[in-house]
């Protein structure tokens, strides 16, 4: 049986589109869209950046993308593909088995100066997927201290004291042996206790 689309028919149709029509962008455009933003200004941080501030009150960064510091006094974060620039995060795309990444790496390594036959933790030489990663592992932690205790006038025992606080950005990941550390937060929580 077919039926034909009349012109009664089209007006009818159009009518019932036109009585919608508030109702669909209403809830497009005003609900759906009130609810995210609520969403994002009660969810922690997530608005804001995740802003980190100096004493002064100063944004110095964010402890949600990694940035650079190549200082001895402060603690390292793992290399990025992507130069620690937010706007082009993305991971390097070598193969573990090219040579690229074996040079990369390599020269990674000379620069980190580990004593012979210290192994140097994995996440100390290789980028992160989206190379903005701010978090390194507490073995990254320990590797560095001696260089970091050395360059602050403290003994290792007292920087991983300064380490294990409260304060320094560490989080638990489940299904992983061994905390994260924000190394940004980390180096924060270095620069309130400075001798």
């Amino acid at each position: 049986m077919k039926t034909a689309l009349s012109g009664k028919n089209i007006l009818r149709q159009f009518a019932a589109s036109l009585r919608i029509l508030p109702l669909t962008v209403l809830v497009c455009s005003g609900l759906y869209t009130g609810t995210i933003y609520l969403a994002g200004r009660l969810a922690p941080d997530s608005s804001s950046g995740a802003l980190v501030r100096s004493a002064e009150g100063r944004v110095i960064g964010s402890s949600l993308v990694a940035q650079q510091f190549t200082r001895p006094e402060y603690f390292w974060p793992r290399p990025s593909a992507v130069s620690w620039n937010a706007a082009g995060a993305g991971g390097s795309n070598l193969s573990p088995a090219s040579a690229a990444m074996r040079d990369k790496t390599e020269k990674v390594i000379v620069t980190l100066a580990p004593e012979q036959g210290e192994k140097v933790p994995t996440d100390l030489v290789t980028a992160s997927g989206s190379g903005l990663d701010p978090h390194i592992s507490l073995a990254s932690v320990r590797f560095q201290a001696p260089r970091v205790a050395r360059a602050r006038g403290l003994s290792v025992d007292e920087l991983m004291h300064i380490v294990n606080s409260p304060e320094n950005g560490k989080i638990a990941v489940p299904f992983q042996g061994e905390p994260l550390l924000n190394v940004l937060q980390l180096n924060c929580a270095l620069d309130r206790v400075r001798k």
